[in-house]
Parts: C-alpha cells; sequence; structure tokens
C-alpha cells in the first residue's frame, strides 16, 4: 500500500479571524502538525492544498463583487495569492508537507483534485505516479473542501478515510450532513487518530 495524506486548505482566512474563519481551524491545524509528529512512518506522501485566488476579479463569480454573499456559491473576498489569509495557519508544520497543490486561481475551487503543484502537475497525475492506493483526509472546512476533496478521491477509486477529529465545519448541520454522505459514498470516517 501507497499511503497519502491529504491536508486541505489550514489557511489563515479559513481559521479564527481569518475572512470565512471556522470555529476549531487552529486546534486542527496544531492536530495536524502534532499527529504527523506522532506518526511519522504513516504516509509515503503528504500533500496540502491551498485556495489561492486572484486578487483582481470575482474568481469565476466565486467572490461575491456585486451583491451580498450567499455562502452557498458566492463568498467574501479570502484567500488572495500572496496575502497573509492566503498562507497556512502557522500551527501547521509546513516542513511535514511534501506536495503543495494551489486551487482557484481565478476559478472556483473547492477539491484538491481541481489544483496544480507549483509545477503544474495534477493531483491525478501526483497520485498515479506515486501509486498512491489509500489516502486519508484531514483540514478545513468539513461542509466544504474537505467534503468535495475525499468524494473526488473516492471517486478515483482509492481506499479514502476522514480524520474526524482532525476537521472542523462552516457549521455543525452541513458538516453532520457532509459526514454522512461521504460515510455513504463508502468514506471510512476515523474517530480517533490515535
Amino acid at each position: 500500500m501507497v499511503a497519502a495524506l491529504f491536508i486541505i486548505d489550514v489557511q489563515n482566512d479559513f481559521t479564527e479571524g481569518g475572512a470565512l474563519g471556522v470555529d476549531g481551524g487552529a486546534a486542527v491545524a496544531a492536530g495536524i502538525s502534532d499527529y504527523l509528529r506522532a506518526n511519522p512512518e504513516r504516509y509515503d506522501v503528504v500533500i496540502a492544498s491551498r485556495d489561492w485566488h486572484d486578487g483582481d476579479n470575482s474568481n469565476g463569480g466565486h467572490f461575491a463583487t456585486d451583491a451580498a454573499p450567499n455562502f452557498v456559491d458566492t463568498w467574501p473576498v479570502h484567500c488572495v495569492a500572496g496575502t497573509p489569509g492566503a498562507e497556512y495557519h502557522s500551527a501547521l508544520d509546513t516542513s511535514l508537507i511534501g506536495i503543495q497543490v494551489r486551487k482557484g486561481q481565478g476559478v472556483p475551487a473547492y477539491s484538491i483534485f481541481e489544483g496544480t503543484t507549483d509545477d503544474g502537475e495534477t493531483v491525478p497525475a501526483v497520485l498515479d505516479r506515486l501509486r498512491v492506493d489509500t489516502i486519508d483526509v484531514v483540514g478545513l472546512a468539513t461542509d466544504y473542501c474537505v467534503l468535495a476533496s475525499a468524494l473526488d478521491a473516492a471517486g478515483s477509486g482509492r481506499h479514502v478515510s476522514v480524520l474526524t477529529g482532525l476537521v472542523a465545519g462552516v457549521a455543525p448541520d452541513s458538516s453532520d450532513a457532509a459526514l454522512a454522505t461521504m460515510a455513504q459514498t463508502g468514506i471510512t470516517l476515523v474517530s480517533s487518530e490515535a
């Protein structure tokens, strides 16, 4: 087995005090670092995604520019490339990340599968090249980008687990619904990361 960990969007704008901060985001950042330090041999590769939006346009309608955001398809400005909000949260130890992926460069993007590495390689190409067959998913937010990334990972034919102690969502109801959707599609929900 070749195992990968996906760290989804653990960025300042998605943690407390950020443009779209979720409760528990900082704790997730610290928890992921602790988990990786405690399990240094568990993963063959650690892949982290970041929203990396353009600052001079609506990113394909993703940013609400003409009306209030509806928080479904349109959002406040967040994670603009090169700004502090787009940076990883300081509690996430970036030295533990092997491959970085940027997504949403001018377009709406929720799943890590919509991003590319700095070299322009797609996530499916990375997974195929490394022969990854097992993926664990952690990060932010449970009900949006974690959900989309986990579903795409499962759709790629790999075994996928979400470590539920290392995710946080926008709202309890939508997060519970997202976890239920994941479970219904065969994704394993792992409640303990020990």
